[in-house]
């Protein structure tokens, strides 16, 4: 019988603990020019009423970028990549005390200012590989990190990515990882897998098909999947239509253990959690 296989987690916040008994939902917030997702690239002035729609739709953190990472995205620097989410982070911070916000840089500099202007998590693509001061910034700030895979970096992970076994390559670079989060301070990690980054259509269903197996290094997982072009590809879409297949994938996630989902829709997102919730 399908059963929900979620197991609640908790996570120290500005020395609060805050207790996941469901799933958690991470609303995306861009502050880039070309996004993959159009409808998702806010601007500063639109910022808050995009906010306000994902917390009063059931967002529990809100995920604030100005850098892309999709396939072939040029890198910008971290002065300018501040640039685009100072005003963003302080608006929504003053308008909104207390969600929790996520701060999406592979830059400690963004990281630790974005810290200090009230974001509560740092989301690292890169799992410091693009910035190596990046575990000793989340230790020092005491902040949750977010752990993603990714193979190669943006401007190249979709060339020919390949893998031994894609489950068992990532569970080993996580335990590394993990191992060298623990020395720097992190008390805690949240596993992204990385769908997309770096993975063939086939590679992200594999994982997807084995979240399971990610329990054993015994960390909540994190999954984005939302629009992407794992979703297009399989049911024949672009981005813009890609919410129905979205909504399916993240119901598989959920069912296989994932913890948080990390959307662009978090109305379909809590509904699919409202549904698993009821399977026994």
């Amino acid at each position: 019988m399908i059963k929900n296989e979620f197991s609640p987690f908790t996570l120290q916040v500005g020395g609060k603990l805050i207790s996941a008994e469901n799933p958690m939902i991470m609303g995306i917030l861009n502050l880039t020019p070309d996004s993959f997702y159009t409808v998702s690239r806010t601007s500063e002035e639109a910022i808050i009423e995009r906010a306000r729609l994902m917390i009063s739709e059931g967002a529990d953190i809100l995920d604030l970028g100005g850098q892309s990472t999709r396939p072939g995205a040029e890198r910008i620097s971290a002065e300018e990549e501040w640039s685009r989410v100072e005003l963003g982070l302080v608006a929504i911070r003053k308008a909104f005390p207390e969600i929790l916000i996520s701060i999406d840089t592979f830059y400690a500099s963004v990281a630790e200012k974005a810290v200090q202007q009230g974001a509560n998590i740092i989301n690292d693509v890169s799992a410091g590989s693009i910035d190596p001061s990046m575990f000793e910034t989340a230790g020092r700030l005491r902040v949750p990190y977010v752990l993603m895979h990714m193979q190669g970096e943006p401007q190249s992970m979709q060339n020919s990515p390949s893998y031994s076994n894609v489950v068992q390559d990532i569970i080993f670079f996580f335990s590394q990882k993990i191992n060298e989060l623990r020395k720097a301070g992190v008390k805690d990690i949240l596993l992204d897998p990385g769908f997309g980054f770096g993975k063939t259509i086939d590679h992200n269903y594999s994982i997807l098909s084995k979240l399971e197996e990610f329990k054993i290094l015994e960390c909540p997982l994190l999954i984005g999947m939302s629009r992407k072009k794992m979703i297009q590809s399989a049911t024949g879409t672009d981005a813009e239509n890609a919410l129905s297949g979205t909504i399916a994938a993240n119901t598989i996630a959920l069912l296989n253990g994932a913890s948080i989902l990390r959307v662009h829709d978090v109305q379909a997102a809590k509904d699919a959690i409202s549904i698993v919730h009821f399977l026994k």
